[in-house]
């Protein structure tokens, strides 16, 4: 099998194409290396942690006074990792930062002219941050449910991961938070800023979901449906809402509408200057 190969400008010469490992790799050094990265994962593990700690401490001391059908509805693997909602913000602002960083320093045409092929470098660079925030998302899972699960059983009915569903509600939220990760890179790629990133990325976590609630019964419903964040979201829950999606059919619509957006971001990286 022959190398790929591209001429370099200006010199006739052919020079040998980086292979996807190559780039992959070199996408990870520059993650891995950067201090703030590992900072803000740490951040995200801890605040989602600790507030899950507290939700779980807090849910299981009110149990009893809850209403027979309240503790009908009693899901402890959701009250377990509830703090999974604030951390899932953090994961997908640094999936903008470290692409919109490279627009504002300029490393980004360094990066293009080594890699000639521009959809290679995004997807090198997105499948690095969605592997990352995968694992993120199951450490922040597993440990979130054992330490919930600990102070539950304490002063209400607790769950295994045996249990029905439970494990695949775990489980689910690395994944939801690996797709996550590559919807902020597309995003990032596209708006080039941060600031205008990490707006979009709320609005579509929290702000537009939220208005969702003041319409009509019939469009909020539809909506949240089909919202892809919420939609995906279910992958991570024991227990079915009304008005939603399957756990799995839920995230292969968030998985659609990501993979969407991120060709979106690949046809704007190809089209415009840098």
């Amino acid at each position: 099998m022959t190398a790929t190969t591209a001429t370099a400008p200006n010199t006739g010469r052919f020079f040998e194409l980086p292979s996807f490992a190559d780039v992959a790799r070199s996408e990870w050094h520059k993650f891995h290396t950067v201090r703030s990265t590992y900072w803000s994962l740490l951040a995200a593990v801890v605040v989602g942690l600790g507030l899950s700690a507290l939700i779980s401490l807090a849910a299981s001391n009110h149990y009893s006074k809850l209403s027979a059908s309240d503790r009908a509805k009693w899901d402890p693997t959701s009250i377990s990792t509830s703090g999974f909602g604030l951390a899932q913000l953090a994961i997908g602002v640094l999936g903008i930062l470290i692409i919109t960083s490279e627009f504002s320093t300029g490393q980004i045409q360094t990066s293009l002219a080594a890699v000639p092929k521009r959809h290679r470098v995004l997807a090198a660079k997105g499948v690095v941050y969605a592997v990352v925030a995968f694992v993120v998302g199951e450490i922040l899972g597993f440990v979130a449910f054992f330490v919930g699960q600990a102070i539950i059983h304490a002063n209400a009915p607790s769950v295994t991961l045996g249990d029905h569903d439970v494990l695949r509600a775990v489980i689910g939220g690395g994944l939801y938070a690996a797709v996550l990760g590559l919807l902020a890179v597309a995003i990032g790629t596209i708006v080039r800023s941060a600031a205008a990133g990490i707006g979009i990325l709320v609005a579509l976590l929290y702000v537009l979901p939220g208005i969702a609630a003041a319409l009509p019964s019939n469009l909020e419903h539809s909506v949240e449906k089909f919202w892809p964040t919420q939609a995906g979201g279910q992958l991570a829950s024991v227990y079915r809402a009304a008005h939603t999606l399957s756990p799995w059919a839920g995230f292969a619509w968030m998985a659609i509408f990501t993979a969407v957006i991120f060709a979106v971001a690949v046809v704007a990286l190809r089209n415009r200057d840098v």
